[in-house]
């Protein structure tokens, strides 16, 4: 796009690898968002580069926020781990009549603003968490799925990630395993425990099967909130030898949680590259799988191809936002798919859905 367009919106956690990414495409469409951290030295430096206001908030310090949030009508939270960072952002901007958006994959979040949902539409504003790849393409999936199969009564999604992970992903998966988090499925409505990589399926992803195995990823809980259907998993492609892994960290995880073995795991994280390079993001891509079955047998499955997962974040949060910007918007707690429908993820370029005829 030509020019720039000043945006009432604002990027929190701009100097982290995604927020960063997402301020740069930002900029490449032609928006000019306030970058908002905790890190005055780093926002400014990453402000003065794309030519953009930047504002200081600590989420400990509540006038702070609510200063941030002045004249802003959406803000896009990127600073995770979001157990940590969600809420406080949150209480803000309900405080404020903000507009929420992240990019969690946390269960717990979801569910956490699930439950604000009166709270939100009271105060006229919508709470949409998970705007980037977990979980909107995953989301438009099950929602696609479910309105070819409106009696679905079990949702199976598979996922396929091919490239990097960034430091701040890496650095919320061993919070999880710091908290001792296991599994997760939703059965008969409920999130139910299980053991890691408690299942495995074999699923083709359009070149063959691959090995699967159960994950606690977020649509355990969106895709609930999305369609209704009351029994899903969702499992995600690994080496075999990685699952094998997954399944001795069974009877040895307990070690990982002593304190000084996750202190170390998070100095070597902090070691790492802040995440994927723009060459390692152009090789990337995104595969989707999902399964909708009810109880008379019958059965509807598609495939979903995308863009690699860091560049579809910063382009699925970035429409989203656009959307908002323009008013449109359903206050309360939503999932990518309840408020703007199981299309969504087809205004990104470069995504392709195939439904397949069930075996």
């Amino acid at each position: 796009m030509s020019g720039a367009i000043d945006t009432p919106a604002l990027i929190y956690g701009a100097n982290g690898y995604t927020g960063e990414l997402t301020a740069r495409i930002a900029v490449e469409q032609g928006l000019r968002p306030i970058l908002a951290g905790r890190s005055e030295a780093q926002v400014a430096a990453i402000a003065a580069r794309f030519g953009l206001p930047y504002r200081i908030a600590t989420l400990d310090d509540a006038a702070s926020l609510d200063a941030m949030l002045q004249d802003v009508v959406v803000v896009l939270h990127c600073a995770g781990p979001f157990v940590h960072t969600a809420a406080p952002m949150v209480d803000a901007c309900l405080r404020s009549g903000v507009h929420y958006l992240d990019i969690t994959g946390e269960i717990a979040v979801f569910e956490a603003l699930a439950a604000r949902y009166d709270e939100a539409k009271r105060a006229g504003v919508m709470l949409l968490p998970g705007a980037g790849f977990d979980v909107v393409p995953s989301d438009c999936l099950a929602a696609h799925l479910n309105r070819r199969l409106p009696s679905a009564t079990r949702l199976l999604l598979g996922i396929r990630a091919l490239g990097q992970v960034s430091r701040g992903t890496a650095m919320t998966a061993l919070e999880g395993i710091a908290r001792g988090e296991g599994g997760l499925v939703r059965k008969h409505g409920r999130l139910t425990p299980t053991p890691i990589a408690w299942k495995t399926r074999k699923i083709d992803f359009g070149k063959g099967p691959r090995l699967a195995v159960t994950v606690p990823w977020g649509d355990v809980s969106t895709a609930y909130h999305s369609t209704g259907i009351p029994d899903i998993e969702v499992y995600m492609s690994f080496p075999p030898a990685t699952v094998r892994a997954m399944k001795v960290s069974r009877y040895v995880g307990g070690l990982l949680r002593l304190p000084g073995v996750v202190e170390l795991l998070r100095r070597r994280i902090r070691s790492a590259a802040p995440g994927p390079t723009d060459a390692e993001r152009a090789l990337g891509i995104g595969l989707l799988w999902g399964r909708a079955e009810d109880d008379a047998g019958n059965a509807v499955e598609a495939r979903l191809r995308t863009p690699e997962g860091y560049t579809l974040t910063a382009l699925t949060s970035l429409l989203i936002m656009r959307k908002v910007l323009t008013g449109e918007i359903r206050p309360g707690f939503q999932t990518p798919s309840s408020a703007y429908g199981p299309d969504l993820i087809l205004e990104i370029e470069g995504v392709e859905r195939i439904d397949l005829v069930p075996e």
